[in-house]
């Protein structure tokens, strides 16, 4: 199949490895960087009159559209993939030359934050759609939706996977993740019980000054290798999840143990059909388990090390990477065609 497909094209990111999970799993992609639109870089003129106009600049979105069209004309796609375009005009994309058109959300689209007026009014449609949240299935159906497919999220080999330290130090416990509202005071408490046997990476952490007091190694984000190899210092690698998603399995799901990190997850039914827990990882539900689990990994290293391994094992022989993604969404496009 000829896979025409939008998506954020910047290494470590999701749309990147799921372009390459098409590639993988046989197919011809083509793909064309919507980054300049998503994320405009700081204070560029697009930059500027997103933050002004709170939506995104119309010729910068016209030039996106512009080398789209020129590439559908010369690939002649069968299906036009775009991933969480939802700043682009539907129209425009709707009406680019394929048999099938197939929008992938990645977040819960019952979020404001997930959605755009544009994208809401043309949703129905799509041939089809891809959601990452299983609660979205239904909700998208009864908002109009033609076809939906539930996958989960993934890992990419290329990227997660054991990996040597870089350095001697050794943290207890880590979280790699957005600053959030709904984390930040439970960062912040773990950060002043742990000090600086704790580390926190990610967009937003060092604008905290009450997480910089603790102690704790605080940095900005990670991607790409550099995510394996920071998972490689820590103990027990906290995953966290997104409550104004509805969140109950995220990308990290997968990453960390495909990292060969020690999960330490919040209990759901997604997190415990995947992996076993107190075998394969350690689910919590309130603060004293979560206080119960590091303190259990502090006295046993070596036992929380085999608990990561078994997780690690488990992750990496089933089908959970993004070529197995890949395979799905095909399948059940096909199915729903």
């Amino acid at each position: 199949m000829r896979i025409l497909y939008l998506g954020d094209d910047w290494v470590g990111s999701n749309a990147h490895s799921l372009a390459d999970g098409f590639r993988q799993a046989g197919h011809d992609v083509v793909v064309i960087d919507t980054t300049r639109v998503t994320l405009p870089a700081r204070l560029s003129p697009p930059w500027v009159y997103s933050k002004l106009a709170r939506k995104r600049a119309p010729w910068n979105v016209a030039g996106l559209h512009a080398d789209i069209d020129r590439a559908a004309a010369a690939f002649r796609p069968d299906m036009l993939f775009a991933f969480k375009s939802i700043h682009l005009d539907q129209r425009r994309l709707l009406d680019v030359p394929a048999r099938l058109h197939v929008h992938y959300s990645p977040d819960d689209v019952a979020n404001p934050e997930n959605v755009s007026a544009e994208y809401l009014a043309h949703e129905a449609d799509w041939d089809h759609i891809v959601t990452t949240k299983r609660h979205n299935v239904a909700e998208l159906r009864d908002r109009g939706a033609r076809a939906v497919t539930f996958v989960r999220s993934a890992y990419d080999p290329a990227w997660h996977h054991p990996t040597a330290r870089r350095g001697t130090r050794q943290f207890l416990v880590g979280f790699i993740g957005v600053c959030r509202p709904d984390r930040r005071a439970d960062l912040v408490g773990l950060a002043r019980t742990h000090g600086p046997r704790m580390l926190v990476r990610g967009p937003g952490w060092r604008r905290v000054p009450e997480l910089r007091a603790t102690g704790a190694e605080v940095g900005g984000a990670v991607y790409g290798e550099r995510y394996s190899e920071v998972v490689a210092s820590v103990t027990a690698n906290l995953v966290l999840l997104n409550s104004d998603n509805r969140d109950t399995h995220t990308c990290r799901t997968f990453e960390v143990p495909a990292a060969g990190g020690l999960f330490v997850g919040e209990r759901t039914d997604e997190h415990a059909e995947l992996l076993q827990d107190t075998s394969e990882c350690f689910l919590f539900s309130a603060a004293d388990e979560l206080t119960a689990i590091l303190d259990w990994c502090a006295a046993h290293p070596d036992k929380a090390a085999a608990v990561a391994e078994a997780g690690y094992q488990r992750i990496v022989a089933s089908e959970h990477r993004y070529v197995d993604r890949a395979r799905e969404i095909v399948r059940g496009v096909s199915d729903g065609s």
